[in-house]
């Protein structure tokens, strides 16, 4: 069954017809690699490899080519390398370990490539000298910036006008720019800043003309699908076409481009400040990784997701059925038609978990969730793993939250910060309230399982 995929370009819904079935090609926008990655960084992660893992049963393994690169130069990473006292490298090797040992914990296929910014400084440099020869980009006080009146169709993604856009802009511009909208492709590094030797000097390279240069290395000027987070839409996916399609004498960049919605836990946004901010490694530790997949998929990945208790319990009592009512039975060597028409049909994984629930057949149920990086365990290796219960010692959380109470009232908002955390990964949730009688902040707590 051929697939058909929602694209953002066009916001139809299009039958997928590669530019060549030998070679079908997907690129995704990977992680910066300067913190634990949170619940929302799976979102991609997760729904990414399903389409991955579609697009092999469709076209052939040996015919899909997935590339998910690792931002591993950035001043976020400069800013916490320094912070912490040590080099840039040190930093981007460790996160980048844990950021591959969480996905894959999540039963995420490795993508066929993940190119690293840091390798590809050259083809940068090298896409950036083609947009100043035509005329697409300006050297300027030791930057090269992207002139966005260049491109009549800037913003065709996004859809938003370069009027629209300049209006509502919150950005201070910068003395050597052309106009407020112009991007950096280049900027100058000081001595303390990691910087690569250029004709414009010494630097490092603009987030958004990374991608663009790394995905033309290993996919060439146009591929097939060029996924992400909704988030990404503007400025970084419309920058990027903009950059590739200049370069590439206005050849399209990719065909479709996909993007996952929002998340968000129990209804609000999620933050530090809220208390809510979760990693997946943090996760982990604290559930079974087949449920946390399983509550992603649960909902469509274009759709925004609530990240919720009831849904993690939803998740653990589907996947306990799909475990004890397939114990014993090997898979179907091939997939029933209605679970392939449900994924094909724009991933749609709501209607191919409920086909799988609904199907009185073991072994179909079998080879659909293992397709889908399900039933990895067998039945007791399942029933063993975290018990449903946590033991905790109820006096040492209680000392934990007076010693948080009393860090904030001193204003010592940093170890108030580490002790919030080191109760979260004890799976302790607090909540603060005012006492509407003294108007105190009260903190009670509960488990989180």
């Amino acid at each position: 069954m051929t697939p058909k995929l929602y694209n953002t370009l066009t916001k139809t819904k299009e039958v997928f017809e590669p530019l060549d079935p030998k070679n079908v090609r997907m690129y995704v926008c990977g992680p910066t690699v300067y913190d634990f990655a949170h619940i929302g960084n799976a979102r991609p992660a997760i729904v990414f490899d399903v389409l991955f893992r579609l697009l092999r049963h469709k076209y052939g393994v040996e015919h899909v080519t997935y590339a998910r690169n690792i931002t591993d130069v950035d001043d976020k990473i400069n800013a916490r390398a320094a912070a912490e006292g040590i080099s840039i490298g040190e930093l981007t090797e460790r996160t980048n370990a844990q950021y591959q040992a969480d996905v894959a914990a999540l039963g995420c296929l490795p993508p066929t490539h993940q190119p690293r910014a840091t390798e590809n400084i050259p083809q940068m440099i090298a896409m950036i000298e083609r947009l100043i020869a035509a005329g697409h980009a300006y050297p300027a006080d030791g930057h090269v910036l992207y002139d966005v009146t260049s491109k009549s169709d800037y913003g065709k993604l996004a859809r938003r006008s370069l009027d629209d856009m300049i209006a509502g802009a919150r950005v201070d511009v910068a003395p050597y720019k052309k106009g407020p909208m112009d991007f950096v492709l280049w900027k100058p590094s000081d001595a303390a800043t990691p910087g690569w030797d250029s004709p414009w000097g010494r630097g490092r390279p603009g987030w958004h003309i990374e991608c663009s240069a790394m995905s033309e290395a290993l996919l060439g000027e146009t591929f097939d699908i060029h996924g992400g987070g909704i988030d990404l839409v503007f400025p970084h996916h419309e920058n990027e076409i903009a950059q590739s399609e200049g370069a590439h004498d206005g050849h399209p960049f990719a065909r479709i481009w996909m993007h996952n919605g929002f998340l968000q836990v129990e209804g609000q946004k999620m933050s530090k400040s809220l208390g809510n901010f979760v990693t997946i490694h943090q996760l982990l530790q604290r559930e079974h990784p087949e449920v946390l997949r399983l509550q992603m998929l649960m909902t469509h990945y274009r759709q925004p997701i609530d990240w919720t208790e009831s849904g993690r319990k939803q998740a653990r009592s589907v996947l306990n059925h799909w475990y004890q009512f397939t114990a014993g039975f090997s898979a179907l060597e091939n997939l029933s038609p209605g679970f392939v028409a449900a994924l094909s049909d724009d991933l749609n994984t709501p209607e191919a978990i409920s086909h799988m629930t609904q199907s009185m057949d073991p072994m179909a149920i079998c080879a659909a969730a293992r397709f889908l990086g399900f039933l990895q365990h067998d039945l007791e290796a399942w029933r063993r793993w975290a018990p449903e219960t946590v033991t905790i010692n109820e006096r040492a959380v209680e000392d934990l939250i007076k010693a948080r109470n009393l860090a904030r009232t001193e204003k010592m908002f940093s170890e108030a910060d580490r002790i919030r955390a080191e109760l979260d990964a004890m799976s302790v949730q607090l909540k603060d309230s005012k006492d509407p009688a003294t108007g105190e902040i009260v903190t009670t707590w509960e488990l989180k399982r």
